[in-house]
């Protein structure tokens, strides 16, 4: 039996414009929601007649799914069939309506699930729940998205490079880019991919970069460097994570303040760890230095940009804190434990954890391209940060699991040592008053707002909607 499913919200901006956004490079992975194991086996065409190949895993098991782009309308709608799937079948009809003020965006699924009769009686609420789930996630962001790059509407598209763009924070800013109408250009470590025409030369321990290639472009976003989430900190590892991010950053910053005609902005990824441990104090962007490997190599790390801030240049420091997002990072790592019922709060708990949802910090780093008076360090955290028993015990009520199995700090310095003292047991209260101040407007303010919009687990994000 065939189902529909009917999903709308009412966005901000016109049709056309909305209808824009879906034509572009990277709508679609803004639309997968981060708990989906999604992969893009290949593509041809857009969404007017070409077709799509993806990959899904759902623990072992992997798919196939075919789809194909037809009945497009410019401005009004176009949908997508599966040639060959998980579905006996599934037509997905994108409309936009006009409305006072902007546009109504109608997503209607017609489905059915295959084995028939038995397949009804056992997938139909299972795949009815997902489709909530998921359709929720994407009306949320995709009227975030559209209302922030509505902001700047009136500003020049920019052609932006950016370093580590296949990381976590880069592919999102990628992402998040091309949607608004940027072009992005990934710089890239190799000299047969830049060849290949797949980005810019840029060889940090080789100290060479492509200036002529760089000169094309308007702004840097310089994300680059060794991870510092690991295993124990071993002397190798540490000269690792400085070195990376010193020699990267001084070899951008000295090409860009001598180039003629070239980038007038640099954005580089920072840290809080700058402020090394402070307990409970509140931590603006005059914050003094902490203490502690990891305020050693920010402050070496920040420096090293003083070459394009000498020469005149616009520098941006984004001081980043805890990205949360399943895709990855802290949250990623930590999520099989607490989905397993074992996790809990690390140490005394007391810490303060500076967490930040991935689409703030994609949106910071856009705002710090646009916002062509902001200059110098910005933080990157929710303006509530949480001890890190709230932050547990929130993950906790968000999976529906208990979180009462505490990791005592002496476990925590005798499995990681170092690296478990500074990134596990120390914490920082920021406070992001130059993003605020700037007119930066946050996603999600909330903690469980942001992991339930993550994780799909009933975000309490409000998107305007009927139907």
């Amino acid at each position: 039996m065939r189902n529909l499913s009917r999903f709308q919200t009412e966005l901000t901006v016109d049709r056309a414009t909305a209808f824009d956004w879906h034509e572009r490079p990277g709508a679609f992975e803004r639309l997968t929601p981060p708990w989906e194991q999604v992969e893009v086996v290949s593509r041809e065409g857009g969404i007017r007649d070409g077709r799509v190949v993806l990959r899904l895993s759902r623990g072992p098991v992997k798919l196939t799914w075919r789809l194909r782009h037809e009945d497009f309308r410019p401005d009004e709608q176009f949908v997508d069939v599966q040639e060959e799937g998980p579905f006996a079948h599934w037509r997905h009809l994108h409309r936009f309506e006009d409305l006072p003020g902007g546009c109504l965006m109608d997503d209607q699924i017609e489905w059915e699930p295959p084995l028939g009769a038995a397949g009804d009686m056992v997938a139909v609420p299972i795949v009815e729940k997902d489709l909530e789930r998921m359709f929720r996630f994407r009306h949320t962001r995709l009227a975030q998205d559209l209302a922030m790059h509505a902001t700047y509407s009136g500003q020049p598209r920019l052609k932006v490079a950016i370093s580590g763009a296949r990381g976590l924070v880069g592919t999102s800013l990628t992402h998040l880019l091309t949607t608004g109408g940027h072009t992005v250009v990934p710089m890239v470590r190799s000299q047969e991919r830049a060849e290949a025409g797949q980005g810019i030369l840029f060889d940090i321990e080789g100290q060479r970069i492509d200036e002529d290639a760089l000169r094309e472009v308007d702004a840097v976003v310089h994300l680059a460097g060794e991870p510092i989430q690991g295993l124990r900190w071993t002397e190798a590892k540490k000269a690792a994570i400085l070195d990376s991010r010193v020699k990267g950053t001084e070899l951008l910053s000295r090409t860009m303040a001598q180039l003629r005609d070239g980038p007038e902005t640099l954005v580089m990824a920072s840290a809080v760890g700058f402020y090394g441990d402070r307990g409970d104090a509140i931590l603006d962007e005059s914050a003094s230095r902490g203490r502690g490997f990891l305020a050693d190599v920010v402050e070496a790390w920040e420096g090293a940009a003083r070459r394009a801030e000498g020469s005149g240049l616009r520098v941006v420091k984004v001081r980043l804190g805890i990205v949360l997002s399943p895709r990855g990072g802290a949250l990623g790592t930590m999520l099989p434990a607490f989905r397993s019922g074992v996790g809990g709060r690390l140490g005394s708990g007391r810490q303060y954890m500076p967490w930040i949802d991935i689409d703030d910090v994609t949106g910071i780093f856009h705002h710090a391209l646009m916002k062509q008076d902001l200059r110098g360090v910005v933080n990157a955290a929710a303006p509530n940060s949480v001890p890190n028993s709230t932050f547990t015990s929130t993950i906790g009520r968000v999976l529906n699991r208990p979180t009462v199995l505490p990791v005592p700090s002496l476990a925590v310095r005798a499995a990681l040592g170092e690296m478990g003292k500074e990134l596990l047991l120390q914490g920082q209260r920021v406070r992001p008053v130059r993003a605020l101040e700037s007119g930066y407007e946050f996603r999600f303010e909330g903690l469980e707002e942001s992991l339930r919009h993550q994780l799909g687990r009933g975000s309490t994000a409000t998107v305007p909607s009927r139907g």
